[in-house]
């Protein structure tokens, strides 16, 4: 394995670990966190574009859907046929959002810490580079 790729990886696990253990008050996942955000970020989606948006499984997708919609973060509702549903935040987490959105800008500060303003724009860069 390429040391850059391994050590992509050995970050992405810290990562995850740490964006858990944020959310953990919110009673949220890191999964389910990448989907509110999507959704907060376009105003509503349908579920074929999250996962295009997320590069996740359709399968995935809707099982973090539903799971969101019964402990009432999202709403879902019919599309233009009966396959397409499309999801908007729900009244909770527009109220939650900010809280949420908060703690996690917190998070990236301290885990951001070391690297200068400029440095951290590179990696933003950097990173949607990376195919």
């Amino acid at each position: 394995m390429n040391p850059l790729i391994h050590e992509l990886f050995q970050k992405y696990r810290f990562l995850k670990q740490e964006v858990n253990h944020t959310l953990k008050e919110f009673n949220l996942f890191a999964s389910q966190w990448s989907v509110l955000y999507c959704i907060q970020k376009h105003n509503e989606m349908t579920l074929t574009q999250i996962w295009k948006y997320l590069n996740v499984e359709a399968p995935t997708i809707t099982r973090t859907v539903n799971r969101l919609a019964e402990l009432g973060w999202i709403e879902i509702s019919s599309g233009k046929d009966r396959r397409e549903k499309i999801v908007k935040l729900s009244e909770h987490a527009l109220q939650q959002f900010p809280v949420i959105n908060e703690a996690m800008k917190e998070f990236e500060e301290r885990v951001l810490n070391g690297l200068s303003k400029e440095e951290e724009l590179l990696l933003f860069e950097l990173l949607q580079k990376v195919r």
